[in-house]
């Protein structure tokens, strides 16, 4: 089977547990050819490529960062053409409809396909005017018709490296995406338009996969957008029109889509994704890594709180000091280890900050050097070399988060046999599944009392421990990630391929395409009655 596998801004290029999936993935199915195509978004990324198995036979890379200019000029005709594309495309943006979107979007995708590249005429002066009307039409919110040219014209430029998929040329050869059993997009998006261009012009079944829904990552980026000096809430209003309706019209078109966890699954229904197309694949992680936490009969220090992740706003570590500071007044020796495997600066040095105001460094006497009840630690460190012994430091692993799609480092806790506390939010509760305690976000005092409960409780906390292990070994597996989408590619090629009205796929076995006896015809013939003349 030759599976297409499109990504954006990921692999092969980049590595991190959200992007690690589709090597373990490419790598659990050899007996698949994959062809990758990547949409890049840096030129950096694209310098470091992770190596590839064999039976990837193909690589081929579209950078979204670099001018798409090919040179080409349309023709009069050409540009009126295009005109009426793109006039239906931005009434659907502005106006928020679904058919006018997609007539536009498929129909630029055409003209590219029998022209050439959009980049000059998505930055004409035709098109600055066309998304003007648009914007000034009936039933264009309010934010959108208070856009200025400036904002047009930044609107534009952002649409052209969006819509760059359109101008490709993946899908006419014979080598290309258009030959493929199957298109597998590992993520929506704009990562899913080559997929929605080659079903629409080659038939090739398309498969999404959503382990965080970009739609809603959008959404999250525009709120950090607004705090900027420079934001532009025009800019924000039409790019957030732009991705809902190609959220709407991906969720449409796909023969299957695959979320990770029953929230991506709300957003996907919301959107218009109909039930009997979805299924929940939960990402798979390499168990083994932790084992050797897991299975051990140390539990971890039992004074010891542990929290790992990456030091930014989402997170909210500032909610977690607080927090610290009421299970430090009802139990003095505790500790909490903070474990970061990335930062942002400026929050860090808030985060440091506050922890040196609430905790002044303790000494055990008069010439002992103090130390601070909390650590702020990296993961790759003298005393934590890899993640499962960051988790295996303390009992308790705590997540404080306010925002969170599937919970990774709460999957990995599990897998080291530890106990959590976690905050209400994103699968946060569908991961846990009753073997941790979840409190409400935002909340330090409930926060405390959860961690305090089984800093008094060790034998809760190893019970608990326990039955979260054994969940996420028969869940967040690669095993059953690979074998699911196994499952689901083997679906989609018998459901895709012609066939004779009425047969049915897989009804013949292997065996009758080997050469012998056993290949008679007489194995397809129903066996004759008992209670026949046949039978006697």
């Amino acid at each position: 089977m030759r599976i297409g596998l499109v990504t954006e801004g990921g692999y092969p290029y980049a590595t991190g547990e959200a992007r690690l999936w589709c090597d373990r993935l490419v790598r659990g199915l050899p007996q698949h050819e994959f062809e990758l195509y990547a949409l890049s978004r840096t030129a950096e990324q694209e310098r470091a490529r992770v190596p590839l198995p064999e039976h990837v036979t193909t690589v081929r890379t579209a950078p979204l960062w670099a001018p798409a200019d090919d040179g080409r000029s349309y023709s009069r005709r050409e540009r009126r053409r295009f005109g009426e594309c793109f006039r239906e495309l931005v009434q659907g943006i502005c106006a928020g409809a679904p058919d006018p979107f997609a007539s536009g979007l498929y129909g630029l995708a055409e003209l590219a396909r029998e022209q050439g590249g959009l980049y000059a005429a998505l930055r004409s002066e035709s098109a600055v005017r066309a998304l003007e009307s648009a914007c000034r039409a009936p039933g264009a919110s309010g934010t959108v018709r208070a856009a200025q040219v400036t904002d047009l014209l930044e609107f534009v430029d952002e649409l052209e490296r969006l819509l760059r998929p359109l101008s490709l040329d993946w899908y006419e050869d014979p080598g290309g995406l258009g030959a493929a059993d199957i298109c597998h997009a590992a993520a929506g998006g704009v990562a899913a338009l080559p997929g929605l261009l080659a079903k629409r012009f080659c038939g090739v079944p398309l498969l999404v996969t959503e382990y965080g829904v970009q739609l809603r990552a959008h959404y999250l980026a525009q709120l950090d957008a607004r705090r900027e000096p420079a934001d532009r809430p025009a800019v924000r209003a039409l790019l957030a029109a732009f991705h809902l309706r190609l959220a709407v019209e991906i969720y449409a078109r796909a023969d299957f889509l695959t979320p990770g966890n029953a929230h991506a699954r709300r957003w996907q229904e919301k959107c218009g994704a109909t039930r009997e197309r979805l299924r929940t694949v939960y990402p798979g992680m390499e168990a083994d890594r932790f084992a050797s936490v897991g299975e051990a009969a140390d539990c971890g220090d039992p004074d010891t709180l542990v929290w790992v992740g990456r030091i930014e706003p989402a997170k909210d570590l500032i909610a977690l000091l607080h927090a610290f500071a009421e299970v430090r007044r009802a139990a003095p020796d505790t500790r909490l280890r903070i474990f970061a495997t990335a930062a942002a600066p400026g929050y860090l040095a808030d985060c440091r900050s506050l922890a040196a105001q609430l905790f002044p460094d303790e000494a055990a006497d008069a010439v002992t050097v103090g130390e601070n009840p909390v650590t702020f630690e990296e993961i790759g460190g003298p005393d934590a070399p890899s993640p499962a012994e960051a988790y295996g430091a303390g009992r308790v692993v705590v997540l404080s988060s306010v925002i969170e799609g599937f919970p990774v480092t709460l999957a990995e806790a599990m897998l080291c046999g530890r106990a959590t506390v976690s905050t209400d939010v994103g699968a946060v509760f569908e991961v846990i599944g009753g073997t941790g305690l979840v409190v409400p976000p935002r909340n330090p005092r409930a926060l405390a009392d959860a961690c305090l409960s089984l800093l008094r409780d060790p034998e809760r906390a190893q019970r608990l421990g326990a039955a979260a292990r054994a969940r996420a070994l028969e869940l967040f597996t690669v095993e059953q990630n690979v074998a699911a989408f196994q499952e689901i590619y083997l679906r989609m090629l018998a459901k895709g391929s012609a066939r004779p009205a009425g047969e049915v796929p897989f009804a013949r076995p292997p065996e009758a395409r080997v050469p012998g006896h056993w290949t008679s015809p007489t194995w397809a013939e129903p066996l004759p009655d008992p209670s026949s003349e046949a039978a006697v």
